[in-house]
């Protein structure tokens, strides 16, 4: 259960924490000695997600408080120091000695003014030498914040800096429920879907002061990153993949259809047709998923429901799903008829090849289109049902 914040405090500084004896009684002392000198009402929480070193002690000492995360994971550490928050605003920053808790002050001043997640920025900040790997500096980082700003349209320098501050009430809003590093994308993803008032700052990173290696994975926790980023943009995952297939198929089908054509020293004829008819029918089936996709992002609030899902709902329903997809399997139905027909007037002998293809190929891409306007529509009217209310007996 959420807490509810203290209005006696302004700010609550949330460090996730798993074996960082190392470096936390530094980290602590500098966002105490921010605090101090910005005469703030502030906190300072630990997220412990099961340290076996020493941190809670270590961190007790220091005046800030212990929750214990019982779930592990970087995004179910601050999942938990966010629920137990007190402050009306939060900023979270790793435990490393990486961040600079003293430049906090412009993203608090970003929240008074109305801003509901300001996130840092190293690479307007600064990224000291040794900080960062090459690979994330250069690849990782870049590649993953670029696809973000495209996929979502957020203007936003670094997607997965892990100094930033917001209001809590906002955040909390969002549901966030990922575990593990691709927290940080899930955050920026949902606020930008959500709409939230979203700023940057600039911030600095240096080398970590720990002696073991860092928590993070390049590939796997990259590899997390994408998918995350993927999943909630059914627009760049589904719909444009799916209409590159469906031009290249349509105008393969269009082309081809009539007869052999001869491209510089190739002649493409039926083969090419029946690859033409594949592109087809993929399209069509990655198109269902990005409107199923949508559907059920409405559904569980992902996002709000555009007016062009909201008027396509309203005109493919079950019944008309069904009669679009009953006419193509009777389309289907009679090109196949038609096809035994021209066979039998050569007393079911040899075929002419070419001739039976371009009446057979498109009896089947009308036969499986058909089949998937019908089951695409009882699929939408599934995730378009009211969802189920608690009903008093």
């Amino acid at each position: 259960m959420n807490s509810t914040t203290n209005p006696e405090i302004e700010l609550s500084i949330v460090m996730p924490c798993l074996n960082e004896a190392e470096t936390l009684e530094i980290c602590i002392q500098k966002c105490q000695k921010f605090i101090k000198e910005n005469n703030l009402s502030a906190e300072i929480i630990i997220a412990d997600n099961g340290s076996t070193d020493g941190s809670q002690e270590i961190a007790t000492k220091n005046g800030a408080r212990v929750v214990p995360v019982a779930v592990r994971g970087y995004g179910a550490a601050l999942i938990g120091g966010i629920q137990s928050a007190k402050g009306k605003f939060v900023a979270m920053g790793d435990a490393d000695d990486s961040y600079d808790f003293a430049s906090l002050m412009p993203f608090i001043e970003k929240l008074r003014g109305g801003v509901e997640l300001c996130m840092g920025n190293r690479f307007l900040g600064g990224i000291e030498p040794g900080a960062m790997p090459p690979l994330h500096k250069y690849l990782g980082n870049p590649v993953l914040s670029y696809l973000g700003r495209i996929f979502y349209n957020l203007p936003i320098g670094d997607f997965h800096c892990g100094l930033r501050a917001f209001n809590r009430e906002s955040i909390l809003k969002l549901n966030l429920n990922t575990t593990g590093m691709e927290f940080a994308s899930e955050m920026v993803v949902k606020a930008g879907l959500n709409h939230l008032k979203m700023a940057e700052a600039p911030t600095t990173l240096k080398k970590d002061g720990r002696s073991r290696p860092p928590h993070l994975r390049s590939w796997r926790d990259g590899w997390r990153h994408l998918k995350f980023l993927l999943t909630f943009a059914p627009k760049w995952l589904y719909m444009f993949p799916a209409l590159l297939l469906l031009v290249l198929g349509v105008l393969g089908l269009g082309w081809l259809l009539p007869g052999d054509q001869q491209f510089g020293s190739l002649r493409l004829g039926v083969h090419t047709i029946l690859f033409s008819s594949a592109f087809v029918i993929m399209a069509a089936q990655i198109l269902s998923f990005a409107y199923l996709a949508r559907l059920f992002g409405v559904r569980e609030n992902f996002w709000k429901e555009t007016d062009f899902i909201k008027n396509f709902r309203a005109w493919f329903t079950v019944e008309t799903g069904s009669i679009i997809g009953g006419i193509m399997i009777f389309l289907s139905i009679a090109l196949a008829v038609a096809a035994v027909m021209i066979w039998g007037k050569t007393g079911y002998g040899q075929l002419n090849e070419s001739q039976m293809m371009r009446l057979a190929i498109p009896s089947m891409l009308l036969g499986c289109l058909g089949l998937q306007s019908i089951f695409t529509s009882f699929f939408a009217g599934l995730l378009t049902q009211p969802k189920p209310q608690n009903v008093l007996h």
